[in-house]
Order: C-alpha cells, then structure tokens, then sequence
C-alpha cells in the first residue's frame, strides 16, 4: 500500500460531526463526480480508484440521506492499473447537490459558499475531503517531499488553496495535464496539513521517517566534512614534507633554528597528522605549548627556506 492509500484510509475511518460530513461530503462529490442528465432527472456519477474513498462516499450519502447508492467496480486491464469504483446516485440526487451547496437556480457552483466552511472543523472536514478525492503525498522515504491536491476548475483549486492558507498552509497553484494542482513541498507545512485534516498515524509515520532522514543527511554531512579536512591535512602534510626534502638536498636539519627544526623533525615523523595533532605531538615530544597558529607560522617558516633554495 502506498503512504497515499494509508493516509486516505485513515482520514476515511474519523468520525465527523454531521457538519463536517456535509463539509466533507460536498468535497468529494465535487472533485469526484460528474453529472448525467436523462428524462428521469439528474445522476450523480461518482469515480474514484481509491477503495477507502468510495466506500466513504457511498456510507456518508446513505447515513446523511437515506439514499442507496449503486455501486459497481470496472477493472482496468490496461497497464494493470488500479479498479475503478463508480457510485452512481439516482434518487435525490439534485436535493443531494443544492444541500451540499453544489447546484442552484443558476446551475452548478464552482465551489460550496464560504458559510460551508467558515467552523473551523467543517473547513478540516472539507480539506480532509478533497484529499481523499484528489490528493497525494510522496512517501516520506523518498528524496522528495510533496503533497498536492487537484481540482477539475481554477475556480476551485483557488477555493482550496485560500482555505489552506487559513491554517497558515502556503500552498501554491498550477496548472498540470490541464489539471488544476494546488501543492505543499516544505515538510514541516505538509506534516501541518496532515494534523490538520486528522491523519495522526500517518503523521507519526511521516515525521518518524523525516527525523531518521534528516539523522543521516546530517551524518553525511559530517562525514563528508571530516574526509574533507582530512584531505586537506593529507594535501598540506604532502607539500610540507616536499619542502623539507628541498631544505635537506642543500642543509642538514640540524642546521635549522630550533624550533623550526624541531617542527620539521616532528612532521618527517607524523606526515599524515593535522595541525591538532602535530600540536599536541609537540608538547608530548618537547614539553611546551603551541598553538595552531603558532605550528602553522613555523611550517610557513620551513616554506620560505625551501622557497630560497628552489629559487637558487
């Protein structure tokens, strides 16, 4: 099962105040159906390939209306995709759309009227609908945080995104495959819009697997830095120890200052060891303190001299 059929089939099971179920319910008919006129009036065809989604609608149109629903499924053989679940609703189906605030004398709504969603949990209810009929969410395993949410009109994917951003959700709006897609990609806001539309189980998975993610990038990251530096140590111990070699084809060591001997000696004896290390070598070998910008000026020191002999 995918993070999106287990965030749908979770949303499908909350129990709803008989407000949000018309909040919620008026989205999914919305974004889910379309309308078939015969001589017998008005149907209501709902499509959906989620299983959790239809068997919502089908028990939230015969709880709130009395109404049975036909309910058939059509297998899709092609590409072996996914079933699609059809309710078809033929009785009450104009008094279903005007209670749901989806027809009136002037024909179909674009969108339910903001009194719908003005309760702050009907606009949950009505967010946690048009996710079951057309979100989806990348899993939290992958490389890439993203939920969206589609909409067959501009009108409506508006209507969405701004009661989004009542809950401080900055959802942004495109047009994709002449869909209209309103998308989260911040993993903090997209954990908000699942606490918001009631998905705890799925947020306690996305944010488990966020943490242990950003854990490790974090661990890279480190990682990386560590080889880094050690490649500098390793680069700068190379360079240092050309040097001495150039001093030594024309001076012995001995010859040298003392403390600039003693730090030539010390870095013929430890050619891999950083600038820490070299620092705390010295006051093992010589009992005396250096800081690393102390051993950095006597290895620059040691550069100087072999500069003068290579110049010779």
């Amino acid at each position: 099962m995918s993070f999106t059929s287990e965030v749908k089939a979770e949303v499908a099971q909350n129990l709803l105040h008989a407000c949000c179920e018309k909040a919620q319910l008026s989205a999914l008919i919305q974004i889910c159906s379309t309308l078939s006129f015969t001589n017998r009036g008005i149907h209501i065809v709902v499509k959906s390939e989620n299983v959790n989604t239809a068997k919502r609608i089908w028990k939230l149109v015969k709880e709130r209306y009395h109404v049975e629903s036909e309910l058939s499924v059509l297998r899709k053989m092609k590409l072996k995709k996914n079933n699609v679940y059809v309710i078809r609703i033929v009785k009450q189906a104009k008094e279903i759309l005007e209670d749901l605030e989806l027809f009136s004398e002037k024909g179909l709504r674009t969108h339910p009227s903001a009194a719908m969603v003005k309760k702050e949990c009907c606009a949950r209810a009505y967010l946690a609908g048009a996710f079951l009929a057309g979100g989806s969410i990348n899993s939290p395993q992958t490389s890439n945080y993203h939920l969206e949410l589609t909409a067959g009109s501009e009108e409506l994917a508006k209507f969405i995104q701004k009661l989004m951003n009542r809950f401080h959700l900055p959802a942004k709006y495109i047009i994709r495959r002449h869909q209209h897609v309103v998308y989260l990609k911040a993993s903090d806001k997209i954990s908000d819009f699942l606490r918001c539309i009631g998905a705890s189980d799925a947020l306690f998975s996305f944010e488990d697997s966020r943490i242990q993610r950003d854990f490790m990038n974090s661990l890279t990251r480190l990682d990386n830095c560590e080889v880094a530096n050690e490649m500098r140590s390793l680069k700068a111990g190379a360079k240092q120890l050309e040097d001495i070699a150039w001093i030594e084809n024309f001076q012995s060591l001995e010859s040298l200052p003392e403390k600039i001997k003693e730090v030539a000696l010390l870095r013929k004896a430890y050619p891999e060891s950083s600038l820490n290390e070299l620092c705390e070598l010295y006051h093992e070998a010589y009992q005396a303190t250096i800081t690393k910008s102390g051993m950095k000026h006597r290895l620059s020191k040691i550069r100087e001299i072999a500069n003068q002999y290579r110049s010779e």
